[in-house]
């Protein structure tokens, strides 16, 4: 109406009362225009509420990505490319660059392409469905953020993580040393990122450093091994015996489940025989029909491999006890097997410094720094939230241990704690134990106030193996009121030896907790041998 005002044009319509020469006229056409507008704005309200009704239910108004595929309008996981977006996520987790992961793939070939682009891992790496999460509108002004729309990939912490991530990861730097604490530490009077530098002796041998420029701080790296070595052997052994293996069997529930694979399966076979169909059809050349032959066939056999790890997995049943044993067992073979279990124990010194640097940024978070006068010390080591939060869990339950200082009678030391697990529980346990060598039992009092366990060990040269509450107290005296604890004790005594005719059965195998003649007792009882393979593999179980 203005526009028209200032050209000194009028507006008369042949079929409806308007006509902008009088005021008359103006009003009634601006009443109309209203109307008008007013349902644009329902109808758009409408369309929002049922969009978000669509999305809220998984069904994303998008082309689904990778990883994804459209079943019945909802986002479903596609399992035959489910896993290459799992290898982005953990690449760039583990360091990897855009370009570096995008080079990787281009030189094999994933999923028959050759084209891989940064900005497609990128995109990948950004996009928060892979969380479960979906963000409509995400270049408007006012995007909308729904939560757990779909069925996520990968968790919602390693999403985090990689975010941070792309703070660390340069592609245009490559370093030619290794830096194990590099982006982990802070200037304490700053707050800003580290850098790191090195000199190399005559003698080759390489002496790193930390510094800040503006603060005019610098100091070696050995301030903060020597604070990281007081734990780093317990960090080693959780990372080999618990994350590496049992964790993941145990937290899982088998994200490709076998109705799930055998389902896609079965879609694969389905497209590999359109795709011959077509082909005699003469709807594309001999090179097109092999290239998109081999990508079905290699999804066909990656699934087909899913399908039988799961079978295998669920045969061997990896219970969180499995734990508990495997960490007892290894603490024994120190004892009795010390010469075996150095030879096949990979320990902290035995790590390349790339490797050190793996497993530091796998479970640092950052390293908190201060200074007293003008030296620098470590205050505190954060650790992800993802690794100890299964870690604390497993501890809770009674599934896993941890060293504390303790006094015995007149004998100070270190002993492994566990929380408290029913009598079935660790009888079991026990007798799983016996399998391998002749443990022994006792029960000990633990007086509160003074802090001191009464149980005489040291005569016989025994040696404890794990200590562990007989009833919960967290929740019986969370108070510590009462006066005396009942402490269960599992120890070994110096003649007991391994009772397997090969050794290599006390690091590879543990006892079977479906033997038939295990029979919980707390005394000694001779017991035949069953086992089940430590490191899974196809090979173990045939």
């Amino acid at each position: 109406m203005t526009f028209l005002d200032e050209n000194n044009a009028y507006l008369d319509c042949v079929n409806d009362e308007i006509n902008t020469t009088s005021a008359n006229g103006k009003m009634i056409s601006r009443l109309l225009m209203s109307v008008s507008q007013n349902e644009i704005e329902r109808t758009s309200e409408r369309t929002k509420v049922g969009m978000a009704g669509a999305i809220k239910q998984g069904r994303i108004p998008h082309v689904a990505p990778l990883g994804y595929k459209h079943e019945d309008k909802k986002l479903v996981i596609d399992y035959s490319t489910k896993d290459i977006v799992i290898r982005i996520f953990d690449l760039y987790y583990n360091g990897y660059s855009y370009q570096k992961i995008s080079n990787l793939f281009k030189e094999e070939k994933v999923l028959g392409k050759d084209n891989w682009r940064d900005s497609t891992i990128m995109g990948i790496l950004e996009n928060e469905i892979y969380k479960g999460d979906f963000v409509h509108g995400k270049k408007t002004k006012h995007p909308t953020y729904y939560e757990d729309v779909v069925e996520p990939i990968i968790s919602k912490e390693m999403w985090a993580d990689c975010q941070v991530q792309k703070k660390k990861n340069s592609r245009s730097y490559k370093r030619t040393l290794t830096y194990l604490y590099l982006q982990k530490l802070k200037c304490p009077k700053c707050g800003r990122v580290l850098g790191g530098k090195a000199t190399t002796k005559k003698n080759g041998n390489a002496y790193f450093y930390y510094y800040c420029n503006d603060c005019k701080i610098e100091f070696k790296e050995k301030v903060i091994n020597d604070y990281f070595n007081q734990f780093i052997s317990d960090l080693v052994e959780y990372d080999s015996v618990v994350n590496q293996f049992f964790l993941p069997m145990i937290k899982q529930k088998f994200d490709e489940p076998k109705e799930q694979l055998e389902k896609e399966i079965n879609e694969q076979k389905n497209k590999l025989e359109r795709i011959r169909k077509a082909y005699i059809g003469g709807a594309f050349n001999l090179d097109v029909y092999k290239e998109e032959t081999n990508i079905v066939e290699k999804a066909i056999k990656e699934l087909e491999n899913k399908l039988n790890t799961t079978n295998c997995a669920e045969e061997l049943r990896f219970t969180p006890k499995d734990i508990l044993l495997k960490r007892d067992i290894d603490f024994i073979n120190k004892i009795k097997l010390d010469k075996e279990y150095q030879e096949k124990t990979k320990i902290w010194k035995d790590y390349t410094r790339q490797e050190q640097a793996d497993l530091i940024m796998k479970y640092v978070d950052d390293i908190e720094l201060t200074l007293f006068g003008n030296e620098v010390v470590v205050k505190q080591i954060n650790f992800r939230e993802s690794i100890c939060n299964p870690c604390q869990e497993l501890f809770d339950k009674g599934y896993i241990d941890t060293t504390k200082p303790a006094i015995f009678g007149n004998v100070l030391g270190n002993v492994r704690f566990s929380n408290y697990l029913a009598e079935e529980e660790f009888g079991e346990v026990i007798m799983r134990l016996r399998q391998y060598y002749d443990v022994g039992y006792a029960e000990a009092t633990y007086y509160v106030d003074k802090q001191v366990f009464y149980f005489n060990f040291a005569e016989d040269n025994s040696a404890i193996v794990r200590v562990f509450p007989l009833k919960d107290y967290y929740k019986l005296d969370p108070d510590n009121k009462m006066k005396t604890y009942e402490f269960g004790i599992i120890y070994i005594r110096e003649e007991n030896k391994f009772q397997m005719q090969e050794i290599d059965t006390a690091f590879d195998y543990i006892p079977d907790e479906s033997n038939d003649s295990v029979i919980y007792t707390k005394e000694s009882t001779p017991i035949s041998v069953g086992v089940k393979p430590v490191k899974f593999c196809e090979e173990d179980t045939e």
